[in-house]
């Protein structure tokens, strides 16, 4: 919902009035979640200026947050009405440049096409989902089918791109898991008790990740998003 460096992003006026109105009633739907801590795609050296942020949100209705885009539309609105008193900021910023177009770059590659090929299929199923509203849009990207073409598009389907005796796409990939594997690190330096309830928002590639790692901790339990985007 706000600035990206991604390659693949999806259009979001976050000023636009009916936008701010959806992004609203999606809030509501997810603080029915009553998380007890939100974490946000910010690295947590800002984790102070984030809440010093978000409390002033809280307390003044006329505040006009610093942090913008999906984090004051739908973390701050979601804290706000669910009582959270902490914002963390769980991005890593410090894994190596990455380079998403390794495929169309390589010299005599071994296999010219599987990515490519792929990565212009997969575009193509979302060429119209600027069209479709906001809940529908998550509701979609947050599909575990959906999900699993994020992980394919962004890492997996770059081990496809080598020259002979290499692994130049692969190196890429693994690029790409790092942060986010360091991203998860960071939700479990987070202070926890059984009874918390954590609310997880971030782009959907890392939500892709975060969720597959998730899913296999014996530490959590991954709820189904799909139980309060209705």
């Amino acid at each position: 919902m706000t600035y990206t460096p991604d390659a693949h992003k999806v259009k979001f006026d976050e000023n636009d009035n009916k936008n701010k109105n959806d992004a609203y009633q999606i809030a509501k739907l997810l603080a029915a979640f009553k998380p007890t801590i939100i974490c946000v795609e910010i690295i947590p050296a800002k984790n102070e200026e984030l809440n010093t942020d978000y409390h002033a949100f809280v307390e003044d209705k006329e505040y006009k947050a610093k942090f913008g885009g999906e984090i004051a539309l739908i973390a701050y609105e979601v804290g706000k009405l669910s009582g959270v008193k902490k914002i963390y900021g769980i991005d890593e910023q410090q894994t190596a440049a990455y380079n998403y177009n390794i495929s169309s770059e390589l010299d005599n590659p071994i296999d010219s096409t599987t990515a490519k090929n792929y990565m212009k299929r997969v575009i193509a199923e979302f060429a119209n989902i600027d069209k479709l509203s906001v809940l529908d849009k998550l509701k979609i990207f947050n599909d575990r089918e959906t999900l699993q073409k994020f992980i394919n598009i962004n890492a997996d389907i770059l081990t496809y791109s080598s020259t002979k005796g290499h692994f130049e796409g692969a190196d890429e990939a693994s690029k790409f898991y790092r942060r986010n594997l360091r991203m998860f690190s960071n939700i479990n330096q987070i202070p926890v008790t059984k009874d918390d309830r954590i609310l997880i928002i971030s782009g959907a590639t890392h939500a892709a990740f975060l969720g597959e790692f998730l899913e296999r901790s014996p530490k959590y339990k991954l709820i189904n998003i799909d139980n309060y985007l209705k």
